[in-house]
C-alpha cells in the first residue's frame, strides 16, 4: 500500500465540474493499493498517517499531528501509484490491486480515518477526478507499507 501525503492549506476533488470533497488545513492523501494488501496493512498505514507529526508547533518545529491542529483529511484512491515504468515509456499498472480489493480497502481506510478525524472527505473510487490543492510548505511524504 502506498500513501502520498501532502500537507495542505486547502484541497478539493471535482468530478464533472462538481466539487465532491473539499477540506481546509490538513492532508490530501493519494492512496494506492496492491494485490498483497490487507486490512492489517491498512491499519498500520492509517495509524502512521494519523500520528504523522508534520505540522509546526509554536517554535516552528514539525512536532504536531493532524489531531493536534484540528486537521482534516481528503482521501483519494489512485491506482497509478503502482505504475511500473521499467520498460519503455508507457507505464504498466499490473502491480495495482484489482478493483474489488482496492475499493474494499479504500472504503475501509475511509471508515478507520473517520473514527479518529472529525472531517474526512473523499474522491470517488474509479472516477475521473480533478484535484486542486495548496501544498503547505511544500510538504509531501510518501508512505510505502513495504518499507514501514
Amino acid at each position: 500500500m502506498r500513501f502520498v501525503i501532502q500537507r495542505v492549506t486547502e484541497a478539493s476533488v471535482t468530478i464533472d465540474q462538481s466539487v465532491v470533497g473539499a477540506i481546509q488545513k490538513g492532508f490530501l492523501v493519494l492512496i494506492g493499493v496492491s494485490n498483497e494488501d490487507t486490512r492489517v496493512i491498512a491499519d498500520k498505514m492509517v495509524k502512521k498517517l494519523i500520528c504523522l507529526r508534520i505540522f509546526e508547533d509554536t517554535e516552528g518545529k514539525t512536532n504536531l499531528a493532524l489531531k493536534d491542529v484540528d486537521g482534516q483529511l481528503l482521501l483519494v484512491s489512485q491506482f497509478t501509484l503502482y505504475a511500473d515504468c521499467k520498460k519503455g515509456n508507457r507505464p504498466s499498472f499490473i502491480n495495482a490491486g484489482n478493483p474489488t480489493l482496492a475499493r474494499e480497502l479504500y472504503e475501509y481506510i475511509i471508515e478507520e480515518c473517520k473514527k479518529e478525524i472529525p472531517v474526512v472527505q473523499t474522491g470517488e473510487f474509479g472516477a475521473e477526478m480533478k484535484i486542486s490543492l495548496c501544498n503547505d510548505g511544500p510538504f509531501t511524504i510518501v508512505l510505502d507499507s513495504d518499507v514501514l
